[in-house]
């Protein structure tokens, strides 16, 4: 890997910034002094930036259970977002797998892994995503089969995709559905006359939001745990 690369893998510095901080006598290799951006640089070489060594950031998968009133985007002028809870080098480089709403709590998966996040997040691989649901009124038995034959939302052109749903109490339910349209599980309760009071994400494909993360945690995903998440 060129030498100006690297620092900006390592750094967050733009391509411009990384060769003004080695013209600028700030880098050197293996303890020498270096001058060229195009020199490349090993696995077994020591790069240090003002005397300071420098280490490459690899891929990063990490489980967030999201609290009320935070939002899943980088920035918004009106509340915080998931990103503020976490302390990571290169924050700018993560994003969030899919989205909560802003009033919806439980599981958020962060990662700076493009592919992966596509894969997890695309219906055309069917992970499965758990809510526990809260609800204004009961909810009738009903409701499992037509959740499970697919219903049409409002302003839809097709039934959304089978949905598993357990009836917990009168008001309580988990609801596993295999797709991501917007407000999804708030507009299938409304098509079938009732709604949403609360709802928390429990569960993405086989990994279970842990009972000792705490609302406003994260933690970084194990090998394990990143096997529980292929659909």
């Amino acid at each position: 890997m060129r030498l100006d690369k690297y620092i900006c893998d390592c750094t967050g510095l733009t391509r411009s910034q990384a060769g003004k901080v080695i013209r600028q006598k700030l880098v050197t290799m293996n303890g020498e002094l270096v001058k060229q951006a195009a020199l490349q640089v090993k696995d077994s070489d020591v790069v240090c930036l003002d005397g300071e060594p420098l280490q490459l950031i690899g891929l990063r998968y990490f489980m967030l259970h999201k609290p009320d009133g935070y939002i899943c985007s980088t920035e918004d002028p009106d509340h915080p977002t998931v990103f503020t809870l976490m302390d990571e080098p290169l924050i700018e480089r993560l994003h969030t797998v899919g989205r909560l709403d802003l009033d919806t709590t439980g599981l958020v998966l962060i990662t700076d892994d493009g592919q992966w996040s596509h894969r997890i997040s695309s219906p055309k691989h069917h992970v499965a995503k758990t809510y526990r649901v809260w609800t204004a009124d009961p909810i009738p038995t009903a409701a499992i089969a037509q959740f499970a034959e697919g219903v049409m939302l409002r302003n839809e052109k097709n039934a959304t995709l089978p949905a598993q749903l357990e009836i917990v109490s009168e008001n309580q339910a988990l609801l596993t559905i295999h797709e991501g349209r917007y407000h999804q599980v708030k507009r299938m309760f409304a098509a079938i006359g009732n709604k949403v009071e609360r709802l928390h994400r429990e569960k993405i494909g086989g990994l279970q939001l842990p009972d000792d993360l705490a609302e406003g945690e994260y933690r970084e995903l194990s090998a394990e745990q990143l096997l529980l998440l292929k659909g």
